[in-house]
């Protein structure tokens, strides 16, 4: 009888493996992060898709390039970093969800991200609803006047556009000037009884990035340098995003 040995495939090349390791703390202990299972105690995309950060980051340390990059999941995290704050070791398990955003294809990634990041380029608001610099101004004008006059106890709240040398820098969803303008208020109310000194800028003003959420380094980048540059245009000591 000839003995046949059995030949197992060899260990598959990870992209994933190695990241893990690259984002442990000096002297963590993989194996202890795997067992605790805090990250996913608290992480509001547990369950989705079947998935939660645990799995995410024990199919990585296996080497499951494959599968982590076929798992919707991805896109299913909000990146909070609340599971890196609980996890005993601080893994940055967010990281490695943008490590493997970027690598799908632009045409595999949801199309409002896409899209949201596209729109957000095409002018230095930065808005990802296309809002312009006129259109801004003029929704922020207009609100501010109809809450001085319907409301006297704030006749004298103020919601200054490009004003040089205020404190703050404020940055607004840019969903609210243009479908919910009422729901800019509230912040100006709490600004105005905090006796804050800000203002928003024409340009830079919209507090979200998707291009973030896209794992599009480049554009981010773009994005954030525009903003930093309202800022400072502005002289503004501190740049305050409600995102």
């Amino acid at each position: 009888m000839t003995d046949t040995a059995i030949k197992i495939g060899g260990a598959r090349k990870s992209v994933f493996k190695d990241k893990v390791m690259e984002l442990l703390p000096d002297g963590g202990n993989l194996n202890a992060c795997l067992t605790c299972g805090a990250c996913a105690s608290g992480c509001p995309a547990t369950g989705l898709e079947g998935m939660d950060p645990r799995k995410f980051l024990r199919m990585a340390a296996l080497g499951m390039d494959e599968e982590i990059l076929s798992t919707n999941w991805v896109w299913m995290c909000s990146m909070c970093t609340r599971c890196m704050y609980v996890c005993p070791m601080q893994i940055n398990i967010p990281q490695l969800v943008f490590n493997a955003r970027a690598q799908w294809t632009k045409e595999n990634k949801p199309k409002g991200i896409t899209s949201s990041c596209d729109m957000a380029l095409k002018n230095d608001t930065c808005s990802a609803m296309g809002a312009n610099e006129e259109d801004f101004q003029f929704v922020v004008e207009d609100v501010l006047e109809e809450y001085q006059e319907s409301q006297p106890e704030f006749a004298e709240m103020k919601a200054d556009v490009n004003r040089k040398g205020a404190y703050y820098f404020l940055n607004q969803n840019s969903r609210e000037p243009v479908t919910e303008p009422d729901e800019m208020v509230p912040l100006w109310k709490i600004m105005h009884l905090a006796g804050a000194d800000w203002t928003y800028g024409s340009k830079g003003w919209a507090a979200e990035n998707y291009c973030l959420f896209a794992a599009d380094d480049e554009n981010w980048e773009n994005i954030v340098r525009t903003k930093v540059k309202a800022v400072e245009d502005l002289g503004c000591k501190v740049w305050l995003n409600t995102e």
